[in-house]
């Protein structure tokens, strides 16, 4: 039987979602690129930031998840070109052809051309941006700890989180649990030294895709627990340890973390039209890139406009990816075969945000329901926990976050940084 080779570029919730449904299948022969050799799930990588998740707890290799997958092969390497007439692929790691190409790569940090962002900013978007994002954070508490300059010290406390979406509230919340039950406790010599935590935003409030008894929840506790909350503000510069904003103001730091945006990425092959707002590649019901028959796009990479309830694109969440996925696998599996593929319709589930300990919101419009509170708490933990990819990852996260809950503590607090190998030896 001719199997038809399917080449998924990128391992997160659309890629693996797509493989998990076609692994096995007669008919299909299923390779799997990824630059990492794990898949990991972006809602809480920044609690392994904060340190309160392992990294382990997030993550899992690909090879393991799908041992066994007789029609399934992993393949480590970036792309690097798309050779549409011919069918293949240029990867970091080699060349790979295809019959069906789906790019599920995702985005990127968006640092909207602002260069002194890009080269002191904190990003949030990798495992590798958090176990940076942790070490580097520790260590300036360290340097707090022992700074004499009482200016210098406030600066090295002070933290700017960029973006007012649910990351920016979420490590937000995050940090200042951290500051009353951790650091106090920690750091007896910072008592006094001050430090603040700013949430700021262009736009005029934060979580602005939910609804306003949201956005309202989300500002009152946020503001409680002690975080100073700017919208209607643009950060145009980050640079000699203070962040720059539009209207002219300024905040000494030297931390900015940045969750104000994300891109798509281009990829050198597709022609400049492929491509839509965002750099996201513009797509047909099927999820098709238009102009080609056998290259496809999903999740945040791509932009479809033929849903009519999303006429100007889909949000750029997980639900999106992974209902994207489960559509195009069935057509794979029967509707292209038949001739009769079903296009794509997003069911929105909800959104949810959680603040801090027992403070969350959540919404869900068919019904139309509101939540907030320990209720909404824990209708996210339970959704995450179970949105894992496997059983590990779960009893692990679970553990860290029971242990989290009644001491108000996380025992994750590592500077680890790998040496550099030298290469005269």
């Amino acid at each position: 039987m001719d199997r038809k080779k399917i080449l998924i570029i990128g391992g997160g919730f659309a890629g693996v979602n797509l493989a998990e449904k076609l692994a096995d299948k007669p008919g299909f022969e299923i390779t799997l690129v990824d630059k990492n050799n794990y898949n990991f799930f972006p809602p809480l990588i920044y609690q392994v930031a904060t340190g309160y998740l392992e990294t382990s707890s997030i993550c899992y290799p690909y090879r393991l998840l799908f041992r066994g997958k007789k029609n399934f092969r992993y393949r480590l390497g970036e792309l690097e070109e798309i050779f549409p007439a011919e069918k293949k692929v240029m990867l970091s790691t080699g060349e790979v052809s295809y019959d069906y190409l789906v790019i599920a790569t995702g985005c990127v940090t968006n640092y909207f051309g602002i260069k002194s962002i890009e080269e002191n900013a904190i990003p949030m978007k990798t495992v590798s941006d958090a176990l940076s994002m942790r070490n580097t954070l520790l260590e300036r508490l360290e340097m707090a700890s022992r700074e004499t300059d009482p200016e210098q010290c406030k600066r090295l406390l002070t933290v700017v989180v960029a973006g007012g979406g649910p990351t920016g509230v979420e490590i937000s919340g995050m940090f200042a649990e951290m500051k009353k039950n951790i650091i106090a406790k920690d750091y007896p010599e910072l008592k006094g030294a001050g430090g603040e935590i700013y949430l700021v935003d262009g736009l005029n409030a934060v979580l602005t895709p939910m609804s306003e008894k949201s956005q309202q929840y989300t500002y009152k506790k946020l503001t409680e627990m002690g975080v100073k909350i700017k919208l209607n503000t643009m950060v145009t510069e980050f640079k000699d340890d203070a962040v720059q904003f539009k209207n002219g103001e300024s905040i000494p730091t030297k931390n900015l973390i940045w969750a104000a945006g994300v891109t798509a990425i281009i990829f050198k092959g597709l022609p400049q039209e492929a491509y839509g707002r965002g750099k996201r590649l513009i797509v047909d019901a099927y999820n098709r890139l238009v102009g080609f028959d056998d290259i496809f796009a999903l999740g945040d990479t791509s932009l479809m406009t033929a849903d009519p309830n999303f006429p100007e694109g889909h949000p750029q969440v997980a639900q999106v990816a992974i209902q994207q996925a489960d559509n195009l696998a069935e057509n794979f599996l029967e509707g292209f075969q038949k001739g009769t593929p079903k296009p794509f319709s997003y069911h929105d589930k909800g959104s949810m945000a959680i603040i801090g300990k027992n403070k969350a919101v959540a919404e869900f419009p068919k019904p139309k329901m509101f939540f907030s509170g320990f209720i909404a708490w824990a209708m996210w933990l339970f959704i995450h926990l179970l949105s894992l990819i496997n059983y590990r990852n779960r009893i692990s996260t679970l553990y860290n976050w029971t242990t989290a809950y009644f001491t108000k503590d996380m025992a994750l607090r590592f500077i680890v940084r790998t040496k550099p190998k030298n290469t005269e030896e």
